[in-house]
């Protein structure tokens, strides 16, 4: 399964310190999803395809740090009731995802696809010749609001390959909007898989 998402991020700090004039700023990912077995139980985990930023600063200390496939765009998004859009520009063509909610937002359902898509608490990235990066992420559960309508317009193959054409060139299986929260990401430990 993939997933298309977008994020707005407010008071970012990288490795607690925060950056001035890069600390408030949309992304949108493409991701699918993993797991890995440890003594304690399954780690479900994201691994991103590819990530939109507006600034190239926060592309690189992202490539850097945790070795994500980031990608520097101009970007915008707007945020009101009921509505969420998120614009970028790539290749010179608009590209956007956006829905509308009403209501308030709920608990997502134990097993529930929404409750899949929010609930992951590690990542993992390649850094190449066999290297991957393991990093944790906490957040709170976030309640959700499900989506009346959503829509992306982009170019699929341009952005993240040819391969995901089929999966983004059709109605999406499930739309809805998180209330996001406060997250950490920590530091990044290194895998020889």
């Amino acid at each position: 399964m993939v997933s298309l998402v977008g994020f707005l991020f407010l008071k970012t700090r990288v490795l607690g310190v925060p950056v001035p004039f890069h600390r408030d700023f949309e992304e949108v990912n493409l991701r699918f999803y993993v797991r890995r077995e440890m003594d304690d139980g399954w780690r479900r985990a994201v691994v991103f395809v590819k990530e939109l930023v507006p600034r190239r600063a926060i592309a690189a200390i992202a490539r850097a740090f945790y070795g994500e496939n980031y990608l520097a765009v101009p970007m915008s998004h707007s945020v009101e009731p009921g509505r969420v859009v998120y614009n970028w520009r790539f290749n010179g063509a608009e590209n956007l995802i956006r829905m509308t909610v009403h209501g308030e937002p709920h608990a997502t359902e134990i097993g529930s696809e929404a409750e899949f898509i929010t609930e992951h608490y590690w990542g993992y990235s390649s850094r190449g010749r066999g290297r991957t990066t393991e990093y944790q992420v906490t957040h709170p559960r976030w309640r959700v609001w499900s989506a009346d309508q959503s829509q992306f317009i982009g170019d699929v193959a341009g952005l993240y390959g040819k391969e995901f054409v089929a999966a983004l060139g059709r109605e999406p299986a499930s739309a809805f909007l998180a209330e996001g929260s406060e997250v950490t990401v920590f530091k990044g430990v290194s895998l020889d898989v």
